[in-house]
């Protein structure tokens, strides 16, 4: 028996948000004070750091449980399962569902149980619940879905990471321009195929770093300040997930059994481009060994930052050739990885 993902979805919204719409933006510092550089500098170095040309933003009228919904629905096609065969639908998200122009976070229900609702998923011995657990929630949903199946008390699963962050941005903070909305899908069930999961390992480190990503003020001091944004501490988080974000990795490919040469691909969570690159770098150089071309897919660059749906989302194109440069092919040996708010790490050596 081995426990694999059989079907994959994701839904891109369509609404693109280029760097040039962010020139007239008002951008302040913490202090609410001016910031000197012009806007083109401004958006030109944020390029140059994160590699983030453009992202998307959900349509107006669609919360992140209509995206999960959508993204679901193509994951159940792509397995070719019956909905009500669910044992457990996962939803991984960090805001909730925020409507369009409001301020406030809905949830209740939660958002499993809203896409749960939207499947028309009569059977309620599918369990649907949320996880929070910043940015690697899909994948620490996966990990929840291999020891539900591992144990015996399921056998089909559906894991989503969905998210709009563009409505909980504080529009005056240049870290906005990082993030974006959408959502990706998986099933997650037992089957008699080789491969699957070979191995995972997460870690939380709360002691100093709990708040590195909070909820906090805008930078406009005109603004009510009741009303909360997301905000981060960038450099400690940097800092952070360069030291702790390849170890995780190297004790679950340790694990798994795996030599570092049969790593085809690497799909690490899309928050900022400079700081992948050198968390691969840094995990290369614990095996003495090159980082091999082509083995860390981007999609950051065209999709921003959607937090948990960063790495399924990269997974479903990959997988129905929607990326360039990057496939899959069965027996391949992938990584997937991540770093968020909480701070929180984790990774999952899994074979195609």
């Amino acid at each position: 028996m081995s426990i694999k993902i059989t079907g994959t979805g994701s839904y891109i919204p369509s609404a693109i948000e280029k760097n040039e719409d962010f020139h007239q933006h008002e951008f302040l510092n913490i202090d609410g004070s001016s910031i000197e550089s012009p806007n083109e500098i401004i958006v030109d170095k944020f390029k140059a750091i994160t590699g983030i040309v453009e992202r998307r933003y959900a349509d107006p009228q669609l919360t992140s449980s209509d995206l999960g919904f959508l993204a679901a629905q193509k994951a159940i096609e792509d397995a070719n399962i019956d909905p009500e065969e669910l044992d457990y639908i996962i939803c991984a998200h960090n805001f909730g569902d925020v409507k369009a122009n409001t301020i406030q976070s809905d949830l209740l229900p939660c958002l499993a149980s809203r896409v749960k609702h939207s499947l028309r998923i009569k059977n309620p011995k599918c369990v649907a619940y949320d996880i929070l657990f910043g940015c690697p929630g899909w994948v620490e949903g996966v990990i929840q879905a291999k020891a539900f199946i591992k144990s015996g008390m399921a056998k089909k699963c559906l894991v989503i990471g969905s998210e709009t962050l563009s409505r909980v941005v504080d529009k005056h903070d240049r870290d906005s321009m990082i993030y974006s909305d959408g959502a990706g899908a998986t099933i997650v069930e037992e089957t008699d195929e080789k491969g699957g999961i070979l191995a995972h390992e997460t870690a939380s480190f709360t002691y100093d770093e709990a708040y590195y990503l909070f909820f906090g003020n805008s930078n406009n001091q005109d603004l009510c300040r009741d009303t909360r944004y997301i905000k981060m501490h960038g450099r400690k988080i940097y800092e952070f997930a360069l030291n702790n974000v390849p170890d995780a990795m190297k004790t679950c490919l340790d694990n798994s059994g795996v030599d570092i040469k049969n790593v085809k691909k690497i799909l690490i969570h899309q928050a900022n481009e400079k700081m992948d690159e050198a968390i691969i770098k840094r995990f290369y150089r614990l095996y003495k060994t090159k980082v091999p071309e082509g083995v860390m897919p981007m999609s950051i660059g065209k999709l921003g930052n959607s937090s948990v749906a960063t790495v399924p989302t990269l997974f479903d194109l990959i997988r129905n050739n929607k990326l360039d440069g990057h496939t899959i092919e069965e027996g391949d040996v992938i990584i997937f990885a991540s770093v968020g708010a909480g701070m929180h790490v984790n990774a999952i050596v899994y074979q195609y």
